[in-house]
């Protein structure tokens, strides 16, 4: 296996949990119901918090392995992640009705991966959890948070979001050269499809039991 199989791989073993997470009812799980700019715009700094919480760490403890390249690509993304936060909460605070000090209330722990991604054990894991299973799944979210903001006429807070987007596509790109080089054996390649996988599974538990308990049926309706 190679990394690009790899991306292939858990893009279509968990083909159906991500296409539930790209559908309309995403932003209804994530905002509660309440589908207002406000609330959209915070399930993009909660991610982009847990992100900045989830790398910053993986980089420190990288460092002090033989994995300079991997060390230096999550230091890159906890970068990102502390731009696309700062950018997210500007745009919160520019919302007629939300707080100046907008970023007091955003709380990692409340994006559903966060536990999960905190929990990777190895460079193996890691890499396949923050460079495949999360942008699998930002990939998917990102855009119901684009229709969100095309849907509102507000083209400004759709860019920004189509940002995020892009960037999460970009990381996937990353993923396939971080994983030929740290994956040795079969059974590091096992061990990163089980992380990768694993970050999507509870993005989908969390979206499924979330509409369950609203009486929402979260599997399409044909």
């Amino acid at each position: 296996m190679d990394g690009q199989e790899l991306v292939d791989a858990v893009r279509e073993g968990r083909a159906t949990q991500l296409d539930r997470l790209g559908s309309d009812k995403y932003l209804i799980a994530a905002t509660g119901a309440d589908l207002e700019p406000a609330p959209v715009l915070r399930t993009l700094a909660e991610t982009a918090a847990s992100g900045r919480e989830t790398f910053e760490p993986w980089a420190a403890d990288a460092t002090e392995t033989a994995h300079r390249s991997v060390a230096d690509a999550f230091e890159e993304v906890a970068a990102r992640e502390r731009d696309h936060f700062d950018r997210v909460v500007d745009s919160l605070a520019a919302l007629p009705d939300d707080s100046a000090d907008a970023s007091a209330s955003i709380d990692a722990s409340a994006d559903p991966m966060h536990a999960t991604l905190a929990a990777q054990d190895g460079t193996v894991a890691r890499v396949a959890a923050g460079f495949v299973g999360r942008p699998l799944v930002a990939d998917r979210t990102r855009l119901q948070v684009v229709n969100f903001f095309v849907n509102e006429a507000d083209a400004t807070r759709a860019d920004l979001a189509r940002d995020l987007r892009a960037d999460a596509q970009s990381r996937l790109d990353e993923a396939t050269a971080l994983l030929d080089t740290v994956c040795g054996s079969e059974r590091d390649w096992d061990r990163a499809r089980a992380a990768a996988e694993s970050v999507v599974g509870t993005a989908y538990e969390d979206y499924a039991e979330t509409l369950e308990s609203m009486g929402v049926d979260p599997k399409p309706v044909c």
